[in-house]
């Protein structure tokens, strides 16, 4: 049996229990309805409107008077002189749109069905649908192509001459059944937002339109119907296949913002021309095989002390309420792992943009939180798996971002703060727009999203080892540090910090009993900063490069705050010791150095550590990690700390309360970075490497006491396969990418490996450890 599989026994009535798929560019939510079946389609390059230059130029010309008011406690009248002259004009960046629906309109009632199901294969990359009805035997497969940039349906029926359907495309109004069905035949405003649709002279049907907005993005659909018998005709607005045998449909898209408007549609064409040349079998292996190389790297096995088989049998509703009701289901723990690659896979792709708040998938034309990038945590979670499990080439879309985020942030360094380099604020969209976004105390104000995502690309270095890819790099970490020591000024106490600043989206208590937001030195600027310079001041020592700036970094660091414990045993928020308005907050912004920087570890800063694990115990105790990705940011804090049954709990957690229908994490509404950290936090839990060393289940609880793991990387460039049983580890095999050495750890025995040569392995079996 495919345990990497997720079913249902019934069609998807809400988007969240649609089945996700897509190419990296080319989404779709697959609901499944028999009758009148919705594709919800996703181009990750269609946005609202054109780049715009929301650089404030007021902003320096009273930063001085800002950090003033900041340094001498006045943190009212700073707030609000912020709220006029630190904000983008206009305030807002642009938002992610939905493509559009597809339906296919099969004129029978569900009433009429037996036989129902519905299945997301994981090791394919591939959803499926089954059904009876009137003794004929319907099937549909459904999957997004990436070496062909298609997303294509086949669709089959026992008997021939039994399969018709009317295919329509909206971009609007849902079709659906309403109390005006009987005379309204559509929804008003189902082509509310395309401007033309048609036919070509090949029979396929041709959607445009724009998104609106000042040089809003063009877009081009096509759709072809390949028909195994039967009669293909087009009519207002729509295909209509009669009494066929079998169909394949092919859809593709584009835009203008990778292909130049008057070329769209031929290059839609193109694409369905080429994907049309195939054999329907030919394509779906194409696609398999492509998906593959990918999703297979990685296995996962989780057991329980029980014999949990026959859970794996049931639909995955039921399984999550079993999960609900207090039950374990460790392989539903190992789907959810690989879940999280599939949509890494998915979603993120090279070529493609970075996985936004809600991967490529999103139906609404103004999603919440406009479905773009949030940079104080949300992307880069979305890339916490990407290097651990094996899916480095799925890291390349951040990479590019980040690319022409330096540009766009060098002229908002220099135009707002008057600093060398680059940064960004908050959040990003489609244009790289790094002025600062919304006018919000908490997070407008913030100034350290390019430097976090800056350590993406160290990251990706550490995997891997490529010293090329490091050289490429290292110019951008450096403007991300040189706009910090340009930014970077002195507090009360000497200290080099950042101002203004705050602790994302927090609220703290003066001594007055007034709440503030904005400050100097937020711990979470601070840690940033050091982990940071300490990424480029190693990379000028590989690459023998760069040293004097090197040293101006380390004589930076001797005068930037580190941790700080406060009164509570906590690890202090604030460079001052403040209360907190909210101490079960959603963000756990100062402790960055235990997650997913590297400052605080249990054996080399225990102090630290102690106080890492206080301060997640009063924010647990007080109400946090009440959305899906804060607790899956826990999940992997604890991981760190080592606290397995934490941990443990919070995996549970975060699939009891955080988990739609479709395993879609809910932030609430559906966001997807707790998919990513959630998927990243079971992987910490079982080997860990951010310390110089390689770590063997250090987290591993009590419910999954065997198990295997094979594929998961670890820094330094290895690749680690692990089986344990009974609660102990049983065997273990490192592969390394280069010549090198690495500590193995498992619990308190240790032992160093050698490396000779590429691909060099080393099995060691339990009682050869020691």
């Amino acid at each position: 049996m495919n345990k990497n599989q997720i079913w249902y026994d019934k069609p998807a009535e809400h988007w969240e229990e649609a089945l996700p798929l897509g190419n990296g560019t080319l989404g779709g939510m697959v609901f499944g309805n028999p009758a009148i079946e919705r594709i919800q389609l996703n181009e990750d390059s269609l946005w609202y409107g054109g780049p715009m230059d929301r650089n404030n130029p007021d902003t320096k010309e009273h930063l001085s008077e800002i950090r003033s008011l900041l340094l001498s406690g006045q943190i009212q009248e700073a707030e609000e002189l912020a709220a006029r002259v630190l904000i983008g004009v206009p305030d807002g960046q642009r938002h992610y749109e939905a493509l559009g629906d597809l339906y296919l309109d099969s004129c029978d009632s569900e009433e009429s069905m037996d036989d129902y199901r519905r299945e997301l294969d994981l090791e394919q990359g591939v959803a499926r649908v089954k059904y009876t009805a009137r003794h004929v035997e319907y099937r549909r497969e459904y999957f997004s192509s990436y070496p062909d940039q298609v997303f294509a349906v086949r669709l089959t029926a026992s008997v021939p001459g039994n399969l018709s359907f009317k295919l329509l495309f909206g971009r609007g109004s849902v079709l659906g059944p309403s109390r005006w069905s009987g005379s309204l035949k559509r929804p008003v405003g189902f082509h509310a937002y395309l401007d033309r649709i048609g036919v070509n002279k090949q029979g396929d049907m041709i959607i445009r339109g724009r998104s609106g907005g000042e040089e809003g993005i063009r877009f081009a659909c096509a759709i072809r119907v390949l028909a195994e018998g039967g009669r293909l005709s087009y009519s207002g607005g729509q295909l209509v296949l009669d009494q066929a045998d079998a169909a394949t449909i092919l859809v593709s898209a584009c835009t203008d913002f990778r292909v130049p408007k008057e070329q769209m549609e031929a290059e839609c064409v193109r694409r369905i021309e080429l994907a049309a040349s195939k054999a329907y079998e030919q394509l779906l292996a194409d696609h398999i095989v492509d998906y593959r190389k990918l999703f297979s790297r990685m296995k996962l096995t989780l057991q329980g002390s029980e014999d949990h088989s026959s859970v794996s049998e049931l639909p995955m509703d039921r399984r999550l309420d079993r999960i609900r009701s207090g039950k374990d289901d460790p392989e539903l723990v190992s789907l959810y792992f690989q879940f999280g690659r599939y949509l890494l896979i998915s979603s993120s792709r090279p070529g493609a943009l970075p996985a936004n708040l809600q991967g490529i998938w999103n139906k609404d034309m103004l999603p919440i939180w406009d479905s773009k990038y949030t940079i104080n945590i949300n992307t880069q979670m979305n890339y916490w798996p990407a290097e651990s499990c094996n899916l480095s080439e799925c890291h390349e879309p951040l990479f590019d971002f980040i690319g022409r985020l330096r540009e766009r942030g060098r002229e908002t360094a220099k135009v707002m703060y008057g600093c060398r380099g680059f940064m960004a604020h908050h959040n990003s969209d489609i244009w790289a727009d790094t002025a600062p976004q919304d006018v919000c105390v908490t997070s407008t104000f913030w100034t350290m999203g390019a430097a976090w995502l800056c350590l993406h690309l160290w990251d990706h270095y550490e995997y891997g080892r490529d010293v090329q890819f490091l050289e490429d790099i290292y110019g951008t970490m450096k403007e991300a540090a040189l706009f910090l020591l340009d930014f970077l000024v002195e507090d009360p106490s000497g200290a080099l910090v950042t101002c203004p600043s705050s602790s994302p989206e927090n609220y703290y208590v003066l001594p007055s009993g007034e709440s503030g937001a904005l400050c100097y030195g937020a711990s979470m600027d601070s840690q940033i900063t050091r982990e940071l310079f300490a990424r480029c001041i190693e990379s000028t020592e590989i690459l023998q490069a760069d040293l004097e700036f090197g040293e101006t970094l380390r004589s930076a660091l001797e005068r930037i705050p580190q941790p700080a414990i406060g009164k509570y045993g906590q690890i202090q928020e604030w460079s001052i010791d403040y209360e907190e308005v909210e101490p079960g907050h959603r963000h756990i912004s100062h402790l960055f150095a235990l997650h997913p920087g590297s400052q605080i570890t249990l054996q080399s800063t225990p102090d630290w550590a102690g106080a890492a694990r206080t301060t997640l115990e009063r924010r647990l105790k007080n109400g946090g990690g009440h959305t899906g990705w804060s607790r899956a940011w826990i999940l992997n804090m604890w991981a760190r700390l080592e606290a397995a049954e934490q941990a443990y709990d919070n995996v549970m957690e975060l699939l009891r309360s955080s988990t739609l229908p479709n395993l879609f994490c809910n932030h609430p509404p559906f966001q997807i970075d707790g998919n990513f950290g959630g998927t990243a936090g079971i992987a910490e839990m079982l080997v860990q490497s951010h310390a110089g060393v390689i770590r063997l289940l250090p987290a591993l609880p009590a419910s999954w006491p065997s198990g295997y793991i094979r594929g998961v990387r670890a820094r330094g460039g290895y690749e680690v396969d692990m089986e344990w049983s009974s609660g102990q580890l049983q065997n273990v095999s490192i592969r390394a990418l280069e010549p090198g050495s690495i500590v193995l750890s498992y619990g308190e025995q240790r032992v160093e490996l050698h490396f000779p040569e590429p691909g060099f392995c080393i099995h060691l079996n339990s009682g050869e450890f020691l």
